[in-house]
């Protein structure tokens, strides 16, 4: 997601932080010993799995938040460094809240990638439309990609001997396909809005960015109605299928993440 608000290189401007090291690096601890379990789905192996999601996941949502720092810091606002958005550090990031806790408690309660928000931008240093909806689609295209990435690895080098971790790569590639469909929606509030704002007449767009936080509840009520959530999801998995990454794979690697539930 994103919201708005009224010299060194990218490069050298982009450090990531201690927190975001500590994430990736629990990330790969997590993934190791998942790994190392096999095809064993005990208690022990499924909380692995899980560490190994979370952290992944928490992991993804930086990159998202980082991805529209970036545009917006090489389109000229020059802000986002000076805030430590281009830090990767996700308490860096103005509502922790939007952008971490309720995406987290999301997968937790419901197996969905929610989309989170936001970074700040200062939009008068940004001169012209089509920056500012490359700004707004940054995020979505960071979670395409790791969803296309997750899903190679998974088509050419997943086996059962390792079955645990293959099924943990399976539910995270899920996770980024939802995030990427949500995200890309327009409506007020998310990317998919943000991506068109630009092109839309002043007054609506103001109007609609009033009603943005009502907009996004509305959506997640939506979602919860069986004809809608059951559309969703049919092609939510329609794309996971087509990347490689089965259904059948995809709920028993939210089986396992839900390690509580055995």
């Amino acid at each position: 997601m994103r919201m708005t608000k009224g010299a060194t290189s990218g490069r050298s401007a982009i450090q990531p932080s201690p927190v975001f090291l500590a994430i990736a690096g629990a990330t790969v601890l997590f993934g190791l010993i998942a790994w190392r379990y096999g095809e064993n789905p005990d208690k022990p192996a499924r909380i692995a799995l899980f560490g190994f999601v979370l952290s992944a996941w928490v992991l993804s949502l930086s990159v998202h938040e980082f991805g529209h720092a970036y545009m917006a810091y090489r389109s000229g606002d020059r802000s986002v460094a000076a805030k430590g958005y281009l830090t990767l550090n996700p308490l860096k990031y103005s509502d922790v809240l939007l952008s971490f806790v309720i995406p987290v408690v999301f997968i937790l309660l419901g197996g969905i990638g929610l989309p989170g928000g936001a970074v700040w931008i200062e939009r008068h240093s940004i001169r012209g439309r089509l920056r500012h909806s490359l700004i707004s689609a940054a995020g979505p295209l960071s979670n395409a990609i790791f969803a296309v990435m997750l899903a190679v690895l998974y088509k050419n080098f997943a086996h059962q001997d390792h079955g645990v971790f293959w099924l943990g790569i399976a539910f995270l590639t899920f996770l980024q396909v939802t995030a990427a469909i949500l995200n890309l929606l327009p409506i007020p509030g998310l990317d998919g809005f943000g991506i068109i704002e630009p092109y839309l007449p002043r007054r609506w767009a103001d109007q609609a960015a009033a009603y943005g936080g009502y907009a996004f509840l509305i959506l997640i009520a939506i979602l919860w109605i069986r004809p809608i959530n059951n559309a969703f999801f049919d092609g939510v998995y329609n794309i996971t299928d087509a990347l490689g990454v089965g259904e059948f794979a995809v709920a028993l690697g939210h089986s396992l993440f839900t390690f509580w539930n055995s």
